[in-house]
């Protein structure tokens, strides 16, 4: 499997711990994809200080720009470096009040169909980012199989 990292990821995950080959280049869409099928799949990968400011003026119609183009695609996601309850006790820097945080998440879900995956740490978002492009993988070698028989 091949996943290409954006290159204006700040803080890429190297996916040491997984069978895999990674390189860099440019993704209209998210922060992470499969060689090939950028047009198709993307992780979008959040710290919670940034989504916080995703929620937040400006920063708000970009990431909305963003969540719009992606509604096209087979899978898109948005991990996030923290749990549900790192956002509803308001561990962010921001003034934003947790419940508005949270109803933002809730909103963009709803509008978009975009799901926000809280994977509790860098670590588990790694891991969730790797096996949701490897499961998307999986079952398109798995409908590539169907349709060569």
């Amino acid at each position: 499997m091949q996943i290409i990292i954006d290159t204006r990821e700040q803080r890429p995950f190297n996916f040491e711990k997984f069978v895999v080959q990674v390189q860099t280049g440019t993704l209209q869409t998210g922060d992470y994809s499969l060689v090939g099928y950028e047009d198709r799949v993307a992780i979008e990968r959040k710290g919670l200080d940034d989504l916080i400011s995703c929620f937040m003026g400006g920063n708000r119609d970009r990431f909305e720009r963003e969540l719009s183009r992606a509604q096209g695609m087979d899978l898109f996601v948005v991990v996030v470096e923290a749990g549900l309850m790192d956002i509803a006790r308001g561990r962010y820097k921001s003034k934003m009040q947790p419940h508005a945080a949270l109803q933002s998440m809730v909103t963009f879900f709803v509008r978009y169909s975009v799901p926000f995956m809280c994977c509790g740490s860098r670590d588990g978002t790694e891991y969730m980012t790797y096996s949701l492009l490897a499961k998307y993988n999986y079952e398109l070698e798995k409908q590539g199989a169907k349709n060569a028989v």
